[in-house]
């Protein structure tokens, strides 16, 4: 039975991906943060009907002592680090704890991997936001990284880690530069989460708006539970390697908050109201990825469509909020 260590593993990807691996018959590890354990109701919820099959350790990715001892009980054949400080937004506001968990993090991953397991196989969770300001999309394995923030230059860091730790050491190390990836698992504090849970609550008459930012940021969206699939695929190659995963489709936030509201009858036009405080100091305006490289090599391709994705998110969120209210809304709203 193959054995894996998943940091992160109480995220969006890490649920799905501890989900994935237990399906293949893994037996799955991971880090949390101690609070986490002292608080499950709410840190663990996305894991919570998988708890019992998982094999959870308190650790912190600021501190090489307790990831050297986490790698020391485990000993995994592969490690999947997808613990990172993700908010880009969040970034803006406290660059210096996003470094320090970010690159910093890496690093004692790294290096614990390298002193106690070098023949683990290592996957470094990457971002369309390491292009960053690039004028020509889409973007592939081979454009130029130009991060536009201290999240981004972070993973552009940890990229390079990655690249450095196979190339020197010989790790079977890789990077997967996902592209926007979003579910109903997506915290609620990221745009696309937003704009399905205020549009469920407006429709449920909640309340009567929802304040965003910039509404022609373009991006890439594809569906978070087949992208953990591609993560798994280049872990297995014989030659570790780094890979764009994206859907090659692209629609700006005020696309996402039109289809959102329609899905439920509603037009976003008479809801959504321009907030300056939510605009970022330096935005990313176009990120679209060709993915062709994952096809051809791993033979991953997004199967979920973008009306589907965020389906599968309002539904989510009607639920959440009044049980069985999603069919009647969203049958009428097709009339």
């Amino acid at each position: 039975m193959k054995r894996a260590l998943i940091t992160g593993i109480t995220g969006q990807d890490g649920s799905y991906l501890a989900e994935f691996l237990l399906s293949k018959g893994y037996e799955v590890h991971g880090m949390v943060r101690h609070v986490a354990l002292e608080n499950p109701e709410h840190r663990l919820w996305r894991i919570r009907h998988i708890k019992d099959q998982l094999h959870l350790h308190s650790g912190s990715l600021e501190s090489y002592a307790s990831i050297h001892q986490i790698f020391s009980n485990v000993m995994p054949d592969e490690c999947y680090h997808l613990g990172a400080q993700s908010f880009v937004s969040y970034s803006f506001d406290d660059e210096f704890s996003t470094m320090l968990t970010n690159v910093t993090g890496t690093h004692h991953v790294l290096g614990a991997l390298k002193q106690l397991k070098p023949d683990c196989r290592f996957y470094f969770a990457g971002s369309s936001e390491m292009f960053g300001g690039v004028t020509k999309p889409p973007q592939s394995e081979d454009t130029p990284f130009h991060p536009r923030s201290s999240y981004g230059i972070s993973k552009v860091t940890g990229f390079h880690l990655t690249q450095n730790y196979r190339e020197a050491y010989d790790i079977h190390a890789s990077c997967g530069i996902l592209y926007n990836h979003e579910s109903p698992r997506r915290g609620k504090e990221f745009v696309t989460r937003k704009i399905t849970s205020y549009a469920a609550r407006i429709k449920l008459g909640l309340c009567d708006e929802l304040p965003l930012g910039n509404l022609d940021t373009v991006r890439d969206w594809g569906h978070a539970k087949e992208y953990v699939r591609a993560m798994w695929l280049m872990v297995q190659q014989d030659k570790p390697d780094d890979y764009v995963v994206a859907t090659g489709e692209a629609h700006s936030v005020r696309d996402f908050a039109k289809l959102t509201f329609s899905l439920v009858g509603l037009d976003s036009e008479k809801y959504v109201v321009i907030n300056p405080d939510f605009f970022r100091p330096s935005d990313v305006n176009h990120l679209m990825g060709d993915a062709s490289k994952a096809e051809r090599v791993l033979g991953w391709k997004s199967q979920t469509s973008f009306e589907d994705m965020v389906r599968d998110m309002v539904i989510t969120d009607l639920e959440l909020i009044e049980p069985g209210s999603s069919k009647g809304i969203m049958e009428s709203a097709k009339v």
